[in-house]
């Protein structure tokens, strides 16, 4: 439940908290970013009387995912008596923020105020913040009811491409606008008494400040709600949101959002000071989402990327540029104004993989092997370039691997294969053989396949570094069980490039915690004008956290898959096509 590092030292501390869908961690640094403790409460291991299953309730005859609001409370005592079990000393506290699971909401009721102001730390949050809600429970991110109203944000700016422009996203059943309008139309008397409505980070900040805090500059961004170009919220999408009770009243529950990612919100309420012994002085800094937390964990340069390659595979980039598209996400950055955060998440990524390599060890008789992606290693490296062993006269092979329904693109479970001349254009469709049993085509074809997708819906975002070197990320770093593959990592560098090569970050699952803990070092500690990548990258020990994997940028290899990106785009739109007549 908790675990703790060495600790020493008498400077201040900062506590990152990151509350996810299955437990709530709390990890805490001093200010040369070393983790010095670490308390994890684990929701369904840990918490008493909740009826929940991996940290939630689901409801499947309404496709409705939520979480029980009380659970957090009883959490967050939980996580700060681990703590204070080690002996971690409170007082050094200067600045606490978090990170939250993305798209969740938490409805308040009139008694929020009065309740979270006059906490008693003789009594636990969860005996005294049970009246605090108007509604107990919490939409998560896996929830899927929205159906119909995503449909109505997708249509009432009049396309999916202009709410992506204007908000970041198309719409999506997690996003907290969707959310809200279904539940004002399904639980009108309940809105109508909400006072107040936080995402999962903000009501995370609520907590320690003793009142509602207001929305993260970047969090906000997911939901569907936030013009991105105005930094405001978008009249139009607020008019829909609200539906009768009108947008005035919709305006007072999601409140002001300051544009500082650093800002101090005010000092932690007593309730903490008379339990646990924090400082009177320590500053609270809005926490942000989980996924412009985890860019926050490494001092993320512009036109530096991040890869997860864990179940599924997701994209994070720090960019200058703003190029919205139904497929992709972008939000603010979370602490540089001018920055934007892009990211794409796909459903298939480690286990599309991990379904080839099986199929291969079946193919060679091994069916246990001590190394299970041995054999797989050994035919993607061996495996030439896009299947062409003449590049001048071969076709490039090319496939999408989907055991399970994509949303990038938007395709259901299956597999297609099929040749692209670069001379001609041409683009045919191969028989499907054995499908996922024919290891010569497949092993390589499947990473090429991912990294290919995340190089066409990144286009124009990198830079380039320098004069005569095509545009590319900076750096790719690699996390997530996949980043432990050096087949994976060279091929990433030749699709993807790298201009300072390729990097595994070894962080764990910490990412998260930690870019929220880093948040709170720079929001404290920065001086006028110091951005966070200066401060934390004049503080961060690359060679405790990074190893560099793979070369990264090859001229002739990264033309070769510049020239596939062409028809790798062919054939999704044939492919989307011929699913579309069905």
């Amino acid at each position: 439940m908790s675990n703790r590092t060495a600790d020493s030292g008498s400077g201040p501390l900062y506590i990152g908290f990151d509350l996810s869908t299955q437990q709530l961690k709390g990890l805490v640094v001093n200010s040369d970013l070393k983790v010095v403790h670490v308390s994890i409460f684990d929701f369904d291991a840990h918490s008493h009387g909740f009826p929940i299953k991996k940290g939630v309730i689901t409801n499947e005859a309404e496709h409705e995912v939520y979480a029980p609001v009380a659970l957090w409370l009883q959490a967050l005592d939980s996580v700060l008596d681990g703590l204070k079990k080690q002996g971690m000393d409170f007082s050094r506290v200067a600045g606490v923020s978090g990170a939250g699971q993305q798209h969740g909401s938490v409805y308040w009721g009139d008694d929020a105020e009065g309740l979270l102001g006059g906490l008693d730390s003789k009594k636990s949050l969860e005996e005294q913040l049970a009246g605090a809600f108007s509604h107990p429970f919490s939409p998560n991110w896996q929830d899927s009811s929205t159906q119909g109203e995503c449909d109505e944000f997708d249509g009432y700016l009049g396309s999916q491409e202009k709410l992506a422009d204007v908000t970041g996203s198309k719409a999506h059943h997690r996003f907290t606008g969707p959310q809200i309008l279904r539940f004002q139309r399904k639980y009108p008397d309940v809105y109508k008494k909400t006072s107040r409505i936080s995402l999962v980070s903000s009501f995370l900040a609520s907590l320690f400040l003793g009142h509602i805090a207001p929305f993260d500059i970047s969090d906000v961004c997911g939901m569907n709600l936030w013009n991105i170009h105005k930094g405001a919220y978008d009249e139009d999408l607020l008019k829909l949101c609200a539906g009768p009770h009108g947008v005035e009243d919709l305006k007072r529950k999601l409140g002001e959002v300051p544009e500082d990612g650093g800002i101090d919100l005010g000092k932690v309420h007593p309730y903490f000071v008379e339990r646990y012994g924090f400082s009177k002085t320590c500053t609270i800094i809005p926490s942000t989402g989980d996924n412009p937390a985890t860019i926050l964990a490494l001092p993320l340069r512009p036109s530096d990327a991040m890869v997860s390659l864990g179940t599924s595979t997701t994209f994070l980039m720090s960019t200058p540029s703003y190029k919205a598209d139904p497929a992709t996400h972008f939000f603010n950055h979370p602490t540089t104004p001018g920055l934007y955060m892009f990211m794409l998440c796909y459903k298939n990524g480690g286990l599309a993989r991990e379904r080839i390599r099986d199929a291969i060890n079946d193919s060679v008789g091994d069916k246990s092997p001590s190394n299970p992606w041995k054999h797989f290693d050994e035919v993607a490296h061996n495996t030439p370039i896009l299947g062409q062993k003449n590049p001048e006269t071969d076709p490039i092979k090319m496939g999408l691997f989907f055991p399970r329904p994509e949303i990038v693109p938007n395709l259901r479970a299956g597999q297609w294969r099929f040749n692209y001349d670069a001379n001609t254009k041409k683009l045919t469709e191969t028989p499907q053989g054995e499908g996922w049993k024919d290891p010569d085509d497949n092993a390589r074809a499947i990473i090429e396949s991912q990294l290919l997708s995340l190089r066409l819906r990144s286009r124009g975002l990198t830079t380039s570094p320098g004069s005569g070197i095509p545009a590319q990320p900076r750096r790719v770093y690699l996390v997530g069980g996949g980043s432990k593959n050096k087949v994976i990592a060279k091929i990433a560098g030749e699709i993807l490039g790298g201009s300072e090569g390729v990097y595994k970050l070894e962080i764990g699952d910490n990412a998260c915690a930690l870019g929220a803990a880093y948040k709170a070092v720079w929001a404290i500690e920065r001086k006028k004008d110091q951005t966070f990548e200066d401060l934390i990258g004049q503080r961060w020990r690359e060679e405790e956290f990074v190893e560099k994997i793979a070369d990264g940028y090859l001229p002739s290899e990264f033309e070769r898959y510049g020239a596939a990106v062409e028809g790798f785009e062919k054939m999704e739109s044939t492919v989307l096509e011929q699913e579309g007549k069905k």
